[in-house]
């Protein structure tokens, strides 16, 4: 090998200071601007050392040098002999290259910050902001329910960081997310992976940290690198949060995160929705308004003024807020025997509109004890369930649903989904038939029998696109509802969608019980997001074993056509173990948002339930 030489040496210096960025190639531009200034002033002295008339010294000629230089022009004024002139028009065309450069240098330099600036690689300097990490369709509903959330405080910060454009994120959430009130959205563009770009979101200072499921193949992987990034950084952890797709994954999630990490089964928690909606009309539309930030609430409470009461008792305790369970260091229990007695470690949960809301009422309520019914629950039958279409997450919606269900339901899949109907071995209860139809035939759907059936549900088929399978959905949704129409049937429709836009649409077919995938997630995110105590209480919620929210007849809770306060139907349902939360009146059972779903309603406030409205409680199977 050859001896490196001088040459080679200065030349491989020299290419280090210029790679070095815009203030080196300035730096350099300098050096030769001081040597083409010298330069003219010493041959200005020594070819016409007394021009221009009136020139003073050496320091007057480089002063001279320096304004042609900056500012060419000033040649054509300029008077002498040949050799001062040709000195002048060399330093001043000089002097063009060298501003032109210096100019281009500037812009370039100008450019480069603000396209750093736009792409967002600046240090958040924020502190008790919440920061999500990743982008899916999920970030609009985080966003805005965490701005719902917040809004009681001065102001309050939102930091998210993906790989996208800072730009193209703002303006999204702008279109997407609403109004947000006080809350400030902060986007910087990076991989939530890379330690250096995690250390641009100030986690130190962070309330706490939103890990969403990207819109990629293999998304928990995705997740899971995240949460190790996290765990492996220095400093102060703030409480995080992360969905996964898969059941199967979880275990690395948390050996990824630690203990410290809430870990989101989107798959699973949607599964439990669709099954517990497909049973009970409007349990979805009571969850959304049990996760979102526009009802009620849930909120934990210790008030001392409960220690030593029973359940039973605490039902009353509030005017404006419902109880339904306890927090015990044992764990979460909704709707326990009405004779546990509150202890001091205990929390009490209750629904309320807002926490300003959460007070103790000033006495016992009044109770109509004459409008009181005081007939007996029915025992569980055998039901026939129709499930449309198939996805991966249907296997475990059938699972789920053989939890709920008597021996001797039947479950009638029908789909043209080469999976359909497989990996269904050992159910306890339900006994399953698969039958070959495009569901969105109508005269397929007809050859059913959909009328034989009490449930249907109707899920988003995976092998089409999001948007696509969508239209699929309400094609077959339409069908139903006019089948109903005609024929006179009355069957419940839980349907699955994954655009929250295409709820509007379904609304057309009185279709008050669609689960929309992506918004439940989110929903549940935020509110974990801002409590997480809250994680155990939404876990039991959608547990099919202990007590789960049921839509039951009014007549079985007090006497109808009656006015009655809430109290009074809290009370009967209490004498019946279970605990009531709200009510839904038949007539406005198609009426959007809430379908006639009324949550937490003033105990003091008087009502009129009619045979075909329903009493919403918290109860055993």
């Amino acid at each position: 090998m050859s001896k490196i030489t001088f040459r080679e040496r200065a030349r491989y210096w020299f290419d280090n200071t210029m790679s070095r960025g815009t203030a080196s190639l300035i730096g350099w531009l300098a050096l030769v601007s001081v040597a083409l200034l010298v330069v003219v002033t010493v041959l200005t002295l020594w070819l016409a050392p007394n021009e221009p008339e009136g020139v003073t010294g050496p320091g007057h000629v480089l002063w001279l040098a320096l304004m042609h230089a900056l500012s060419p022009g000033k040649i054509s004024s300029d008077e002498g002999s040949t050799a001062y002139m040709t000195v002048m028009f060399a330093g001043s065309l000089g002097g063009i290259f060298i501003v032109s450069m210096l100019v281009g240098l500037l812009s370039n330099g100008l450019k480069q910050k603000v396209d750093r600036l736009r792409k967002g690689r600046s240090r958040i300097v924020e502190s008790g902001h919440t920061v999500v990490l990743g982008w899916s369709d999920q970030i609009f509903t985080i966003v805005a329910e965490l701005s719902k959330a917040q809004a009681s405080q001065r102001s309050s910060v939102i930091a998210i960081l993906a790989e996208r454009d800072k730009l193209e994120m703002e303006d999204q959430i702008r279109e997407q997310a609403g109004d947000l009130g006080k809350t400030r959205i902060v986007c910087r563009t990076g991989r939530p992976t890379e330690p250096h770009d995690l250390d641009l979101m100030n986690l130190t200072e962070a309330r706490s940290v939103v890990v969403l499921s990207p819109e990629r193949e293999d998304p928990d992987a995705h997740v899971i690198k995240i949460l190790l990034a996290l765990a492996k950084r220095e400093g102060v952890h703030p409480p995080a949060v992360a969905a996964l797709t898969s059941s199967r994954n979880l275990a690395a999630a948390l050996l990824a995160g630690g203990q410290e990490v809430l870990l989101v089964d989107s798959d699973d928690t949607a599964s439990r929705l669709i099954v517990q909606s497909s049973r009970q009309s409007g349990m979805s539309v009571v969850c959304m308004d049990l996760l979102n930030f526009d009802g009620g609430e849930i909120y934990l409470r210790t008030p001392k003024k409960l220690v030593g009461v029973t359940y039973g008792e605490a039902l009353h305790a509030y005017q404006t807020a419902s109880v339904i369970g306890l927090r015990r260091p044992s764990g979460v229990v909704l709707n326990p025997p009405g004779e546990t007695v509150i202890d001091a470690d205990d929390q009490v949960i209750v629904i309320a509109h807002d926490d300003s809301h959460v007070r103790l009422a000033a006495g016992m309520p009044s109770i109509e004890d004459g409008a009181i019914a005081e007939t007996m629950g029915t025992p569980a039958e055998p039901e026939r369930t129709l499930l449309l279409n198939w996805n991966g997450r249907a296997e475990q919606i059938v699972r789920y649903l053989d939890g709920y269900v008597a021996p001797g339901a039947v479950l009638e899949i029908a789909a043209d989904h080469p999976k359909a109907g497989t990996g269904l071995a050992g159910l306890a209860h339900l006994t399953v038939n698969v039958k070959d139809c495009d569901t969105t035939d109508r005269f397929a759907l007809e050859s059913l029998g959909v009328g034989l059936f009490q449930h249907v549900i109707v899920l988003s088929d995976d092998r089409f696109d999001p948007h696509h399978s969508d239209t699929r959905t309400l094609m077959t949704l339409l069908q139903l509802r006019d089948m109903q129409s005609a024929l006179g049937e009355h069957y419940s429709i839980v349907s699955e969608m994954h655009d929250e836009n295409n709820r509007s649409l379904a609304e057309v077919t009185e279709a008050d019980d669609i689960v929309i995938s992506d918004t439940v997630i989110g929903l549940l995110l935020a509110q974990l997001a801002e409590n997480r105590h809250l994680a155990d209480v939404f876990g039991y919620l959608f547990d099919s074993r202990g007590s789960e929210i049921y839509p039951r007849p009014a007549a079985s809770y007090v006497k109808t056509g009656v006015k009655v306060s809430f109290s009074t139907v809290v009370e009967s349902a209490r004498r019946k173990g279970e605990t009531a939360i709200g009510y839904r009146k038949n007539t406005a059972r198609n009426d959007p948002p809430h379908y006639g779903i009324v949550l937490n309603p003033d105990k003091t406030e008087p009502i009129v339930l009619e045979e075909a409205d329903s009493v919403i409680v918290l109860a055993e199977r």
